[in-house]
């Protein structure tokens, strides 16, 4: 009989969980093709983001750029206009880093260890350990959000799930329980179960778990008070005023610097702080522009992982916004913005009115 040094909890879920998630498993979109590279994009896309917003994007992602080579190729400004929407440009940028590295590295093909996994430009633990298993079925714990709150349910674990050291322990516990011939199952079963069942705060559906039977947390009557994780620091408020400069035919964006927030990416002109309508038209005048209409929109707010941008914007009528303006922007068509350009979705709130002729 095999020893377990770590939780013998888990080692007895391990059955349970892998059998529950055969037969209540969700119809997603990537499981139905268990390549790497397929995993790999899922994954990342996964990252911070809700599994329906994430369901077109792959489709589309996929369609466009249906191999690694694909990827490694794709011109910066068409790939973030392909990620458009899912936020964290990062994360793609660093997809498109590792493509190159496996082109140059594996001759493009996806490299095959948990190890070589790891090494690749922005993949983690995480996601080498779902790569390594949902792919090839290899025995490496996928540890995310969902996991850690259901090991630290069913151990009922009193520690800090955002420390490191907790991390590390969970995923060896984890690692050592995991069926050989179900790493795949078993791991995606756990994060399914976190998903679906476990959810977090005062939402766990105990009654529809298939380990509530072994469940220490439920025994204890601790449920709702697992997992432990430290609250973070509080964001810090930026205010800013977004500028939605447009002419008959064109609109006014400007990219951002290659380094820093929002990298790279094209944005509707903004300043710091919230201006009156007085101060916008000094603006207007100081960049060489004179205001036919001006208007106030609404407001809005979007959270980074950070900071807090609190929005608000003017919507400004310029005769012809190319001709007299004096600042660095660009005076896109309409159309353009739609296909070329990628606008973060902190302004999405704005894209509407800069949108409308």
């Amino acid at each position: 009989m095999p020893v377990v040094l770590g939780s013998p909890i888990l080692k007895e879920a391990a059955d349970p969980v892998v059998s529950w998630y055969r037969t209540n498993k969700r119809d997603l979109p990537w499981r139905h093709d268990t390549s790497a590279y397929h995993i790999w994009v899922s994954e990342i896309m996964l990252q911070q983001t809700k599994v329906e917003a994430v369901k077109p994007y792959y489709e589309r992602f996929l369609k466009e750029l249906p191999t690694v080579s694909d990827l490694a190729e794709i011109q910066e400004d068409k790939l973030l206009k392909l990620w458009e929407g899912l936020g964290y440009y990062n994360r793609v940028r660093n997809m498109q880093k590792a493509a190159r590295q496996i082109m140059i590295d594996y001759q493009g093909e996806f490299p095959h260890t948990y190890e070589e996994i790891r090494s690749l430009k922005g993949i983690g633990n995480y996601t080498a350990g779902a790569v390594s298993s949902f792919a090839y079925g290899m025995a490496k714990a996928a540890v995310d959000g969902n996991v850690l709150r259901v090991v630290s349910r069913l151990t009922a674990s009193p520690d800090d799930i955002m420390k490191a050291g907790v991390r590390t322990r969970i995923e060896a516990e984890v690692e050592e329980v995991i069926p050989p011939a179900a790493a795949s199952d078993f791991n995606q079963g756990l994060i399914e179960l976190g998903a679906m069942v476990c959810l977090p705060g005062r939402g766990p559906k105990c009654e529809e778990c298939p380990v509530a039977h072994l469940c220490r947390a439920r025994l204890l009557g601790i449920e709702k008070e697992l997992p432990v994780r430290t609250k973070p620091k509080a964001r810090k408020i930026e205010k800013r005023t977004v500028l939605i400069l447009k002419d008959e035919n064109t609109v006014a964006i400007k990219k951002r610097p290659s380094k820093g927030l929002l990298a790279g990416l094209y944005e509707l002109p903004n300043l710091e702080g919230h201006l009156n309508k007085k101060e916008v038209i000094e603006y207007c005048h100081s960049i060489g522009l004179s205001p036919l209409h001006i208007k106030k929109t609404k407001g809005a707010k979007h959270v980074f992982s950070h900071i807090e941008w609190h929005m608000i914007g003017y919507e400004i009528k310029i005769d012809e916004l190319e001709k007299n303006c004096s600042s660095n922007m660009i005076f896109a068509p309409r159309s353009e913005i739609e296909e070329k350009y990628s606008i973060p979705s902190a302004f999405e709130a704005y894209r509407g009115a800069a949108l409308k002729q």
